[in-house]
């Protein structure tokens, strides 16, 4: 059992298992009854995704300084007790169970799902030998 990260919208692997959006918005012009069958998502969870305001620093992010900003914050963020009880909640259940965890940036290297990563492994999570 494991966790992959993924981006949302990208081919499923065999024994994803369900896919979780950490997104703040579904995908645009996607019809809702779409989402799971075009590859986007089965379970939306905003709860996870940065802040409006902490995404713009990603957005605007061209340096490693100013990347290491939004870690920061998007981090800060996630020490929240609701986020972090989340983490914690999703680290736990990839010990128990197949799930992806996602958004929609081309580069994971550049977008909160690295983080993502590293929050879910500090936590202990299980992720799948691919991930």
């Amino acid at each position: 059992m494991a966790v992959r990260i993924v981006r949302l919208g990208s081919p499923r692997l065999p024994g994803e298992g369900l896919r979780i959006g950490t997104v703040r918005r579904p995908p645009r012009g996607v019809p809702k009854r779409e989402f799971a069958s075009g590859n986007w998502y089965d379970v939306w969870f905003p709860n996870l995704a940065p802040s409006a305001e902490t995404v713009k620093l990603a957005q605007a992010a061209t340096t490693p300084a100013q990347w290491a900003e939004f870690v920061r914050k998007y981090r800060a963020e996630m020490a929240q007790p609701e986020h972090a009880h989340a983490i914690a909640l999703l680290a736990a259940l990839s010990q128990h169970s197949d799930f992806s965890v996602g958004c929609y940036c081309e580069d994971e290297a550049h977008c909160h799902r690295s983080v993502l990563r590293e929050l879910l492994a500090e936590q202990g999570a299980a992720f799948a030998p691919d991930a």
